[in-house]
């Protein structure tokens, strides 16, 4: 019965997105993660507000030392500070990095190098919207630097910290779904730019991305590489980046903790290293795909690839 159920929420996407589709689910998904038996070290990139901040919070319960990377300091003691009164005795260390600036992101690899032994989890949960094409410090479209380039090129910066018990995520969206890989333009320079569409784009190829690592972290001491979407959450991103939407769908949004949920799963459960490369919802492998017949064309994801390498010079 749960299986029906669970498709037909994802199906039907407004109710499976909504509040309504983790109320139902976790009456049968998956069993909650345990507390950590000791201390680990999770980075979290976004923590200053939103899904990334609950997402440090719920993960400092279970005894995480989290790491806070964000691009305003103010935002990230804010949200250092409210971790630490609610989880007492937690720990809480902040970096102030913007994941778009790709020297930044190197600087930031050095910088956990020399704090931390090993990594349990990297999330990637920084997120931008962008109301016109803008360049970063290095020339790249500041949605593809902030979801694809910088956190593929952090992701290979704290490597060698990982072992076979972590894992890496990349927080995406249902709005991937709209937008099949079939576009080269990885860099946004053609056509009349939009800022959801920018977003939902690289919100794909972190998909992509999250499959094309999986496949590459093959050693022994590699982690697991996953993608998922948090469903409709109400966050600071999309008051301000959907206004409307968010007055029409507000009584229906989930909860950043709601939102966060898998995140934290993903982060702490031993289900997850099962596998790697999946693309998750509510606790549960989904298809990267709606209609299944809508398909990503092999040769952009290799281009993909091959374009993210020659950007952060990974490889």
């Amino acid at each position: 019965m749960g299986g029906v159920l669970d498709t037909a929420l994802d199906l039907a996407i407004v109710p499976g997105y909504s509040r309504v589709g983790s109320w139902v689910r976790r009456r049968f998904w998956a069993a909650d993660a345990a507390p950590f038996p000791a201390t680990v070290d999770v980075v979290v990139t976004g923590g200053g507000s939103g899904l990334g901040a609950a997402t440090a919070r719920r993960l400092a319960e279970l005894g995480a030392r989290v790491h806070l990377v964000g691009r305003t300091e103010r935002r990230l003691d804010a949200s250092a500070s409210e971790i630490r009164h609610t989880v007492p005795g937690s720990a809480v260390e902040t970096h102030v990095c913007d994941v778009s600036d790709l020297d930044a992101v190197a600087a930031l690899g050095t910088e956990l190098a020399t704090q931390v032994t090993s990594l349990h989890a990297l999330v990637h949960c920084a997120g931008v919207m962008p109301p016109s094409r803008i360049e970063t410090a290095q020339g790249h479209e500041s949605a593809y630097a902030t979801h694809v380039l910088g956190p593929t090129l952090l992701t290979y910066a704290v490597r060698p910290l990982f072992d076979a018990g972590s894992r890496v995520v990349f927080v995406s969206s249902g709005g991937m779904y709209a937008v099949p890989l079939t576009n080269a333009d990885f860099e946004y320079r053609t056509g009349r730019y939009s800022g959801t569409t920018a977003y939902a784009r690289t919100k794909r190829m972190q998909v992509v991305m999250a499959g094309l690592l999986g496949d590459r972290f093959d050693g022994p001491d590699d982690p697991v590489v996953h993608s998922m979407h948090p469903g409709w959450a109400a966050t600071p991103g999309v008051t301000d980046s959907l206004p409307l939407f968010d007055t029409v769908m507000r009584p229906l949004l989930r909860s950043a903790d709601e939102g966060a949920d898998t995140i934290v799963w993903l982060t702490a459960s031993d289900t997850p290293l099962a596998t790697t490369g999946g693309f998750w919802h509510d606790r549960a492998p989904r298809p990267t795909h709606y209609p299944p017949w809508r398909r990503d064309d092999p040769e952009v994801r290799a281009a993909l690839w091959r374009d993210v390498t020659a950007a952060t010079g990974i490889g």
